[in-house]
């Protein structure tokens, strides 16, 4: 009997065929009208880090309220003379002329020279020296074209003797790489997939066209909700890496169904229906989890990943709708040409075949393939455990952009610390307070320099600039941040009846990576919970979702592995250029929230392969070989592709794409020549009927 879902996803189908110039007239208006009011609007990329109750949101708090012109962003300019002293007076000029210029540019509001009296913006050697910049807004308000001008006067006077690089979260926002080599090369890879999978210029060319109708309208959307929700810069590479994967994964799934249907019956219309009630349910329950995943991120209440997540979802979204309505019109105007009606064929002919014998020899040996899958899972996820969560910095920026370089040169003259000074906010404070605080930080380890402390108005707050003597990203700063606030700062506080908060950049980063390590085992129960009723109410079997669950956490695990491996440890690094460094916090809650959706185009496009057979012969052993025979090449040709897109990301320069790139192409790697293929079938031949057993067989059985 067919389920409501499927009755639903068919009739969708039915009606964009009969409606076949409105849908693509509406699709086509959708396009043009996204991405001409995205290019119009612009998009506003913001990372509006929010912590509610963390230390360093009370002290961003304090700071906007009585040093509002710390509101805006801060920026350095970076200045090396290898040659001789940059305090030289020749040199003094040329680079007071230059500050003095950038000044004046738009949207700066003062420029704090190296060479006013009292600065301490001059290394020892006298060779380096840095200039802050200020501007009125946050990075995320700037304009380009202003930080552009800003690099651009600041470089005009360097020269083969005399180096200008800048820093900073404006000058990082501007330098942000494209993504159109990389969209690229993922679609070009993708093309020679299909074309060597159905062998047929127009059969490649279906899936293609209609992942690129959904992520183009994606992509338009994803960019106007930009100026609703607070979105970080990476945010539409994310968005067009998944949405291109599963656009065209979603877009094979149906095609290849419909293939399949057609070569029995010679008849579009059938076989439409046919590829919808079974591979468009699929992709209907794949792309909803996936997209549910994503939106469970805001339980997290980290306000920085919310962007993140309605920006892949939009792409997700888009692309599920155009194969749920796009392909089926498309496959009534050419499905006759996409291969020749042939006799049905045979049960043993059907049995011939590749994935068929690899099923039958799963079902030989389980206890093989079970033991052997397992290893190379649990082995690729040991570096897991090892896990140190952080956030990375301009010093894990390719050297080639000058934030990289401007890093560099800060840490080799002043110390490692200089790149993500510690901001000490006390409220009130009075002279002795204020002296004893002064004494505490200057005595704790790892601290190489501590400013003097800037009065606020009626002098109810006190801050200082605490520049750490390791890298923002070392866990040694980390140690320092949690001494000053269980250890070293709470005895002042208490003595004194004042509120001493330890905030800025690189302390937000540390709650981040806090917040987001307590909360994530309620986000994972919640996905895998959601996931595993919606499986209960599909095949009405416990094994199922069980299964679902347990095998998508061991292929996230192990993709964790891989990334700790290559991005926290440094090995093989240096083949995609990657610093080692801790990994992003947000990093295992996204990839958890788009491989557990992933994983489930495999699962259940395999999985309802099966059930069909289990339906039509009542036997377990049957029903594998014939779902996994059936299934197990599209499904390798889906992973080839979406593994194509996502590894053609690891070759730009923004670090957390890469770090996307690599986890999300082992994820599915993993998932479809691992556990699709070999422990899941494992685990089926061990079970037997016992697979199907679940609320409401009997039932169902006796009905029929």
């Amino acid at each position: 009997m067919t389920r409501p879902s499927a009755r639903v996803v068919a009739r969708i189908a039915r009606w964009s065929v009969a409606h076949r110039i409105v849908v693509c007239t509406a699709w086509l208006l959708l396009l043009v009208t996204a991405t001409g009011a995205a290019t119009q609007v612009g998009a506003r990329y913001a990372t509006n880090l929010s912590l509610p109750g963390t230390d360093s949101q009370h002290a961003a708090d304090l700071l906007h309220r009585d040093f509002p012109a710390q509101a805006g962003d801060t920026d350095q300019i970076v200045m090396h003379f290898p040659l001789g002293q940059v305090a030289d007076p020749q040199v003094r000029g040329r680079l007071e002329l230059m500050l003095a210029q950038v000044a004046h540019q738009p949207h700066v509001t003062g420029v704090t020279s190296p060479f006013s009296p009292g600065s301490q913006a001059i290394a020892r050697d006298g060779h380096t020296a840095f200039a802050t910049i200020m501007f009125d807004q946050s990075a995320a308000d700037l304009p380009k074209a202003a930080v552009t001008r800003v690099i651009t006067t600041a470089q005009a006077v360097r020269s083969p003797d005399l180096q200008i690089e800048l820093g900073g979260p404006a000058i990082q926002q501007a330098q942000q790489p494209s993504l159109g080599a990389a969209t690229t090369i993922g679609l070009a890879a993708a093309i020679v997939v299909l074309l060597i999978t159905f062998g047929s210029l127009l059969a490649m060319g279906l899936p293609i066209v209609t992942a690129l109708l959904g992520l183009g309208t994606g992509v338009g959307l994803g960019l106007l909700a930009t100026r609703i929700v607070d979105t970080v810069n990476f945010s539409t590479e994310l968005g067009v890496m998944i949405g291109l994967g599963v656009g065209i994964d979603y877009a094979l799934f149906i095609l290849t169904r419909f293939r399949q249907a057609y070569r029995d019956t010679a008849d579009v219309d059938a076989s439409i229906t046919t590829a919808m009630d079974t591979a468009g349910r699929a992709v209907l329950f794949a792309g909803s989890t996936v997209i549910v995943a994503l939106l469970g991120l805001v339980l997290l209440g980290v306000s920085l990943l919310y962007g993140l997540a309605v920006a892949a979802a939009i792409a997700v979204l888009c692309t599920m709708i155009a194969s749920l309505t796009m392909l089926p019109v498309l496959l009534s105007w050419f499905g006759a040409r996409l291969g020749a009606p042939r006799r049905r064929r045979t049960a043993s002919a059907q049995r011939v075949g590749a994935w068929s014998r690899w099923a039958g020899l799963i079902g030989r040996h389980p206890w093989t393939a079970l033991v052997g899958a397992l290893a190379v899972l649990l082995v690729l996820a040991a570096p897991a455990l090892s896990m140190r969560l952080g956030s990375s910095d301009a010093g894990n920026d390719p050297t080639s952009l000058t934030t990289r370089r401007a890093y560099d040169l800060l840490a080799d003259g002043f110390g490692a610390g200089f790149n993500g000074p510690l901001i000490v906010v006390a409220q009130p404070a009075d002279a002795r307070t204020t002296a004893r605080i002064a004494a505490a930080l200057r005595q704790a380890p790892g601290v190489a320099q501590v400013s003097p402390p800037a009065i606020g108005p009626q002098d109810r707050t006190v801050t200082y600039q605490l520049f750490p003597r390791s890298a923002p990203q070392d866990a040694a700063t980390t140690d320092l941040v949690r001494d000053l606030r269980d250890n070293r700062l709470p005895p002042i506080a208490e003595s004194t009846g004042s509120r001493i908060l330890v905030g800025g950049a690189t302390a937000t980063g540390i709650d981040f990576a806090d917040v987001l390590r307590d909360k994530l085992p309620l986000f994972i129960a919640v996905v895998v919970a959601v996931s595993a009723v919606l499986l209960l109410v599909v095949f009405r079997s416990l094994l199922i979702p069980l299964q679902a669950a347990a095998m998508n956490l061991l292929s996230i695990g192990s993709s964790l592995g891989v990334v700790v491996a290559v991005f926290q440890h440094g090995w093989l690094g240096g083949l995609i250029g990657v610093t080692p460094g801790p990994i992003d916090a947000f990093i295992p809650v996204m990839l958890f929230a788009i491989v557990f959706g992933l994983s489930m185009d495999y699962e259940v496009f395999l999985v309802s392969r099966i059930h069909e057979e289990w339906q039509r012969r009542r036997d377990p052993t049957r029903a594998i070989i014939e779902g996994l025979g059936s299934t197990g090449r599209v499904i390798t040709a889906a992973a080839t592709i979406m593994i194509c897109v996502f590894l053609s990301f690891v070759i730009g320069d923004n670090r957390g794409i890469k770090l996307f790139g690599l986890s999300l192409a082992t994820a599915v790697f993993l998932d479809a020549f691992v556990i699709r293929s070999l422990l899941l079938p494992a685990v089926l031949h061990l079970f037997g009927r016992a697979t199907w057993w679940g609320p409401g067989r009997r039932a169902a059985s006796e009905q029929r």
